[in-house]
Order: structure tokens, then C-alpha cells, then sequence
């Protein structure tokens, strides 16, 4: 007795769930100024942003956390590592998000719109923060005693002076969306990706994350808050995606296992045994334009022996 049997079918890009590529691009682009322009309104707390970072300092000592002049110890090791670490920290962060949503957005359309309302709800969760508790990075904190490896060693995204910086606020250290971005890169690719190599899209984040702590631009606790956010949004948006269609391969011929395929009782399209009258069993199922099946013959595996 023969059984159909179920592969999913390789689908192209589903065209209509792509949205319109100029409103996308307006879109992303209006939500990064508003982003950025958010950012300046918070800055100007110098004061509430150095109490802030002392009361961080603090809390991570409590909980016992690691120090972050120990995965900066490291890297002081090796010039080209500073440097490496200076460079993937202001090179890396916002090209690799574009390209991220760029590949869905060509690729996975329905894995797009939701990846880019997953960014959206955190960035707008982490401007919250920003303008709600100022802060300022570990590397302008006396008391932890670390080095501003950007100024010190190159390149760096920051002015020297960071109450006078027009281009970036340099006390919006919490939460860091370095890492919250880098961590949704690596999970929207998973959730994408059909290859069991795609685990390894998560050695993004973890290289983030010793980049950003290692050149005392982030504490560990910014990372914690901003992965909490991120885990909230993804409870609260989820992905929703088309069911796959499903086709059916037997050993009759195409033509007539199409026909047949469009007869048969969904229980037996689901691969239950085949019913009498169905081409196994050499009956004659009416096809469309009245067309026969081919006769099939059913022998015992000893019969002509």
C-alpha cells in the first residue's frame, strides 16, 4: 500500500505583504530623526546624569556583577584590539540594523514589518529612558577608574567634550541600544533563517556587548534593562505568518495525481491510508473531463516467485 507523502513548498517572497518601498523609507527615516532629535532634548542633565551613574556603579557592586574594568583589562592587552573594539563599535551599530531590515524587507517581508515594529517599540521605550534617567557612561565615572579608549586610542563617534557635543548626547547611557538593536538583528535572522547555522548570527550581541562595556561606553546593567525591553516587546508583538502551503508526491503520474489530489477527502491528504477506488487500489475516481486513472496492479512481495 502506497501513502502520499507532505513537503512543504519553496515559496518566493510573498510580493503583497512587502509594503510600499517609499513609505517604508520615509517611515524608518522620520523614526530615526525623531530618535535622534529626542536624544538632544535629553541632554543638558549633567548633574542628575554623573548622580545616576554613581547609584549604577553602586547597585552593580551589590548585585555582585563583574566589573567592567576586567573586560577592559583584556582588551588594554593589544592596541589592535582597542582599536578593533573602538572601530566595530562606530562602524558597526547602524549599518549592520540597515542591512538587517534591507535583507527582510527584500527577503521576508512578513519577518520585516515585524522586526521593524519590534525596533520601533524599543527605541521608543529607550528614548523614554533617556529623557527619565540621564546618565553618564562608565567612562566619565572617577570611581570606576576606566579608561575612554576612544579618545585615548581612535576612532571614536563622541566629542571630547560631552556637555558641548552637538552631534550625539553622551549621557543617554541607559538602556543601550547598541546591544538592544544588535540582540533584535540576531533574533529577527533566527526567526528568518532555515539554515541550523543560523545560531550564529547571536555572536553579534555577545561581540556587542564586550565592545560596548569594554571601551566604558555602557555598564552591564544598561544591557539587562535594554534585554528586558526587547523581551517585552516581542510578548507584546508578535509574528504572525501565512500558513505553507502543502503538496502531495506519489508515484502516480503528475497529471493524474493532481487530479486526484483535488478529489480525496482532506483525512487522506493529511496521510492516512488511501481509500478503495483511489489509484493504489486500481480503481477508476472520477477526474475532471472524465479521464480515467492509470490501472495499478497490487501483488504480495512473494507473487511471482
Amino acid at each position: 500500500m502506497m501513502y502520499a507523502r507532505r513537503t512543504p513548498v519553496e515559496r518566493e517572497p510573498d510580493a503583497s505583504a512587502r509594503p510600499p518601498l517609499v513609505r517604508e523609507f520615509l517611515l524608518v527615516v522620520g523614526l530615526f530623526l525623531v530618535y535622534k532629535l529626542g536624544r538632544q532634548a535629553a541632554n543638558g542633565h549633567v548633574d542628575e546624569a554623573f548622580h545616576n551613574a554613581g547609584h549604577v556603579w553602586n547597585v552593580e557592586r551589590a548585585l555582585g556583577l563583574p566589573g567592567e574594568g576586567d573586560v577592559q583589562g583584556l582588551l588594554l592587552h593589544s592596541e589592535t584590539l582597542i582599536h578593533l573594539a573602538n572601530t566595530y563599535y562606530a562602524v558597526v551599530h547602524f549599518p549592520a540594523t540597515v542591512l538587517f531590515l534591507v535583507w527582510l524587507y527584500w527577503r521576508h517581508p512578513h519577518h520585516y514589518v515585524w522586526s521593524r515594529r519590534i525596533l520601533a517599540a524599543l527605541t521608543g521605550a529607550a528614548l523614554a529612558l533617556h529623557l527619565l534617567f540621564p546618565l553618564a557612561p562608565p567612562r566619565m565615572l572617577a570611581a570606576a577608574g576606566l579608561v575612554d579608549t576612544g579618545q585615548v586610542y581612535g576612532p571614536t563617534v563622541y566629542g571630547a567634550t560631552p556637555t558641548t557635543d552637538t552631534m550625539a548626547n553622551q549621557f543617554a547611557a541607559m538602556p543601550s541600544l547598541h546591544f538592544g538593536w544588535a540582540l533584535m538583528v540576531a533574533v529577527g535572522l533566527v526567526a528568518a533563517g532555515r539554515s541550523r547555522w543560523r545560531w550564529l548570527w547571536l555572536a553579534h550581541p555577545l561581540v556587542t556587548l564586550l565592545v560596548i562595556v569594554g571601551t566604558a561606553n555602557h555598564y552591564w546593567l544598561d544591557s539587562l534593562v535594554v534585554s528586558a525591553l526587547l523581551a517585552l516587546a516581542l510578548a507584546a508583538i508578535p509574528l504572525h505568518l501565512p500558513s505553507r502551503a502543502v503538496r502531495l508526491r506519489g508515484p502516480w503520474p503528475s497529471a493524474a495525481a493532481a487530479g486526484f489530489a483535488a478529489e480525496t477527502p482532506a483525512a487522506y491528504a493529511a496521510g492516512l491510508p488511501a481509500p478503495a477506488g483511489s489509484p493504489d487500489y486500481g480503481g477508476s475516481p472520477a477526474y475532471a473531463g472524465g479521464a480515467q486513472a492509470p490501472q495499478r496492479t497490487l501483488t504480495s512481495p512473494g507473487a511471482g516467485r
